[in-house]
């Protein structure tokens, strides 16, 4: 039958041999994935970091990341800024150690027995150590505001004119007027850009019912690297991550887009490595695209084309709307704790619905389940080094089922 088939349709066994192959590639090729890592939230003399913009620049990229986004506070590093080196720089040796690396690209001035260095702005940066194809400099800020001391940060990533902090008459207020800003400027100038909540637990100052009133956020940090933040809340806080849970359950009523979580390093120290400080490494994104251009990696990550990690990188993390599998990259004296969490309809919370010890799982999902998100916990017998500190973990980010 098959035979007579073939023949009245003119397909020989020869050419579907032929064809055999090409559909594999097509097949293999839609299933790779192209992860590319980076950190959102950074800080250098610009602001409160402890080094200039460069040679923070210049770890992450000898640290094998493919993008950064220098995120400091109420500036986007376009003016002329002379800094004067404080005592503690003079400690850390930051202007012979940018001599070094950089050579006659620093420009330093001496003023009644004062040291001035002059900053490099963004665009100066930018054009020194971006490297096409394989390393990607975003321009960031990192509006920061606050009401009644509560302090209420918001990153900007992509950003093209600098957003100044506003004032508002509640801590809602001022989180909306600045989504608001953002959007405008997006919708504005065509530039894709996008916002995301800063440590909402750092001061206590951002409540899971403050975010559940927001409209058009998509991103907030789930992890954030900086010893002072507060990532796991206590006895009156939720932690970050329960937080993430409840505001999603609220939005999936509400009919807006779930929320995405992000781990960020916030790294403000880059001398004195220890869990005190706020170091670089350890918490990123990992972005889902062959394209590093920003309009790409910001295309990835809002249609939810990434994970967040503090020490945990995936090999494989596929899903559909049906199920979810996941390959963890393993390392030596390291085990894995793999949990799936899904919100059932008439639940208040999240419920677990599936844990597999091991470094490979599959979830199919539910008749109940409304949406489902893993997380990756790994624990390893050897002492990891401070720029790991923590738990090292990685997030996926909530799948619909419907």
């Amino acid at each position: 039958m098959l035979e007579k088939y073939l023949k009245q349709n003119h397909v020989t066994i020869k050419f579907i041999l032929l064809l055999l192959p090409l559909l594999y590639s097509c097949s293999s090729e839609s299933e790779k994935q192209y992860w590319q890592k980076g950190n959102l939230h950074t800080h250098s003399f610009w602001s409160d970091g402890d080094d200039f913009p460069e040679m923070i620049i210049q770890w992450y990229k000898d640290h094998d990341y493919q993008f950064i986004a220098l995120s400091d506070h109420n500036t986007i590093a376009d003016s002329d800024y002379w800094y004067k080196l404080t005592e503690k720089d003079m400690e850390n040796k930051v202007l012979e150690q940018y001599l070094a690396r950089f050579g006659d690209w620093v420009e330093s001035k001496k003023e009644s027995e004062e040291t001035y260095v002059k900053l490099k702005t963004f665009d100066e940066y930018k054009s020194k150590l971006e490297e096409e194809n394989a390393f990607k400099i975003i321009r960031s800020e990192e509006v920061t505001s606050s009401f009644n001391r509560k302090p209420i940060h918001i990153n900007v990533t992509n950003i093209d004119k600098k957003i100044d902090p506003v004032k508002g008459t509640s801590v809602v207020d001022v989180m909306q007027k600045t989504l608001d800003l953002v959007k405008e400027q997006r919708e504005k100038l065509g530039i894709p850009m996008f916002a995301h909540i800063n440590h909402p637990n750092f001061g206590y100052g951002i409540s899971t019912e403050d975010l559940k009133k927001l409209n058009g956020e998509r991103f907030f940090e789930v992890y954030n690297g900086h010893p002072a933040v507060n990532n796991g809340g206590n006895d009156i806080y939720n932690s970050t991550e329960i937080m993430w849970d409840l505001v999603n359950i609220h939005y999936y009523k509400q009919g807006k887009h779930l929320l995405y979580g992000i781990a960020t390093d916030d790294s403000h120290n880059y001398h004195d490595f220890s869990p005190s400080h706020s170091n670089t490494g350890r918490g990123w994104v990992m972005v889902n695209t062959k394209n590093l251009e920003a309009g790409a990696l910001i295309e990835a990550m809002e249609k939810g084309n990434f994970y967040a990690s503090s020490g945990v990188y995936l090999k494989k993390l596929h899903s559909t709307n049906k199920a979810i599998y996941i390959e963890v990259e393993s390392e030596e004296q390291t085990s894995y704790e793999i949990e799936f969490l899904g919100y059932q309809k008439d639940k208040d919370a999240l419920q677990l619905l599936k844990k597999v010890n091991g470094t490979t799982a599959e979830y199919t999902f539910g008749k109940a389940d409304v949406f489902v998100r893993a997380k990756i916990t790994a624990t390893n017998s050897l002492e990891k080094e401070p720029l790991l500190a923590g738990s090292m973990q990685a997030w996926t980010q909530p799948i619909l089922t419907e």
